[in-house]
């Protein structure tokens, strides 16, 4: 099979009488048109489904479950690792951590020392958030970009971005009012400014003035964190040089997974296309539509093109953890340096490509159908044209669907890569409108057994594996070959707020 692609290959280049490295528009055109051509008659969904086929056998093998923390994630990645070793290219293990167990062995501490003492019942007045690490603390408390009184909406954003630390003395623990944006998000910019503690309270509209217990997933600020009722947050807020002591008695145990990062040896390392999928299910089920689809197709795709004379470098990433906080490629990213950030052009993202009721979702880069996402970096509305272009071409409709955060594309638009991929919908509700266009059934979740045990290989629609296979092909060795549409990168204001968006709010 290596030789045929080989001889198939340079068939292509020998017939268009070009070197690999032409530069004119209509060489590069003709190239893209060939190769992509090519691969998109590999890159099957039948062959695609083998690997479906073999996840749902490593989930079968392990207690029905591939997430994050379990052997059956472990022999995932080295299913896919070995393939890919195979094949050929550069494979990396990169390490990820997660939480993998927290305990509360003995009641937090909240007290304002001075200047008017002040003791908070635990469990009533403020509760520790998971799962946070043991420590203990006596500081001043530092308001961050609070809006007090509260506005009769949720608005506030304390906290949601870096520059509102800007003059936050380190060592200080702060007092950050929830509002728009994550409670990890928060957290980790705390953590970043040095904070030594942090106390998140209540925003305080109706609804929003009581603590409650709450897992956040968040621990890498490395401080005592809790979350106090909107009235302790108003109280800390007014008194002048407040200073508070607060404790956490708790033990925090992290495990390791690792992401599986497969790059082509050929290509210019200046110019990185990456494509990517999590590897991971939920603990309830095997995780064959979320995410063994996208991470089959890109698989796939990655085995057929790895001997294609790529000009530009490009790099798979099979990422770990992602249903417990994005946390495979969100540490992946925060990993780069600025140089190695700066190398990658765009990233490509392709979580649950055949929902059984699908619809053909392209994440909207250019804010055109959004309901209240920004749009994202700049390129990412060409991205979305591109893919536009493979679906226009076979006659197939589609429809846009916000950057809303759930998915791991946020980390790379947080950092202002230009992103976009295809998506065909999770619990929500097909519309009628949809079904027209689309078939399937309206009123009916897109995948009803999204995050349950029944997201099997029977819960796979045949008809969008196959299509959006080829998609996830045509897109990434277009980009392989020609950069040309992308922009470079520019101002990326705004773009942070994207990665923040998650339930936790």
């Amino acid at each position: 099979m290596r030789v045929s692609i080989i001889t198939r290959v340079t068939a292509v280049v020998a017939a268009l009488a070009l070197p690999v490295a032409a530069t004119g528009p209509a060489q590069a055109k003709g190239l893209d048109d060939s190769f992509a051509g090519l691969l998109t008659r590999q890159v099957t969904g039948a062959n695609v489904r083998k690997h479906l086929d073999a996840l749902q056998a490593i989930a079968d093998a392990n207690g029905g479950t591939r997430a994050a923390g379990t052997p059956g994630y472990a022999a995932s990645r080295d299913y896919v690792a070995g393939k890919l070793r195979k094949a050929g290219y550069r494979v990396t293990l990169d390490p990820v951590h997660f939480v993998e167990s927290w305990t509360q062995n003995g009641p937090p501490t909240l007290e304002l020392t001075a200047p008017d003492p002040q003791t908070y019942t635990p469990d009533e007045d403020f509760f520790t958030f998971q799962p946070s690490p043991a420590g203990e603390v006596t500081a001043q408390v530092q308001g961050v970009d609070l809006t007090l009184p509260p506005t009769p909406a949720p608005t506030s954003t304390s906290g949601c971005e870096t520059s509102d630390f800007d003059g936050f003395v380190a060592g200080r623990i702060a007092l950050i009012q929830r509002g728009t944006c994550a409670f990890a998000t928060k957290i980790r910019n705390a953590g970043s400014a040095g904070a030594s503690g942090v106390i998140v309270f209540n925003e305080g509209q109706p609804g929003r003035t009581d603590a409650f217990p709450l897992d956040i997933g968040e621990w890498r600020a490395g401080v005592p964190m809790v979350f106090a009722d909107f009235a302790v947050g108003q109280a800390l807020a007014a008194a002048p040089g407040a200073t508070v002591h607060l404790k956490v008695d708790a033990t925090l145990k992290l495990g390791t997974d690792h992401n599986v990062i497969a790059e082509t040896r050929l290509g210019d390392p200046r110019n990185v296309v990456m494509a990517g999928a999590h590897l991971d299910s939920v603990t309830a089920g095997p995780g064959i539509n979320d995410n063994g689809s996208g991470s089959a197709a890109i698989l796939e795709t990655a085995l057929r093109m790895a001997h294609y004379p790529v000009r530009n470098r490009v790099r798979f990433g099979f990422w770990a953890a992602e249903e417990i906080g994005l946390l495979g490629s969100e540490q992946y990213v925060e990993g780069l340096t600025d140089e190695q950030r700066d190398r990658i052009r765009l990233y490509l993202n392709f979580d649950m490509v055949a929902s059984p009721n699908y619809a053909y979702k392209l994440y909207d880069g250019d804010d055109s159908d959004a309901e209240g996402s920004p749009a994202g970096p700049p390129g990412s509305a060409q991205i979305e044209r591109q893919l536009e272009a493979f679906y226009d071409a076979r006659d197939l409709g589609h429809v846009g669907t916000d950057f809303d955060g759930r998915s791991d594309y946020g980390p790379f638009i947080a950092a202002g890569i230009p992103s976009g991929g295809i998506f065909t919908g999770a619990e929500d509700i097909k519309t009628a409108e949809e079904a027209a266009v689309f078939g399937g059934t309206a009123g009916v979740a897109y995948d009803a057994c999204y995050h349950q045990a029944c997201d099997s290989t029977a819960n796979i629609d045949a008809t969008a594996l196959d299509v959006n296979a080829d998609a996830i092909a045509d897109s990434t060795i277009r980009y392989a070959f020609n950069l040309s549409s992308i922009p470079e990168r520019g101002d990326t204001a705004g773009a942070s707020r994207l990665a923040a968006r998650t339930t936790n709010r």
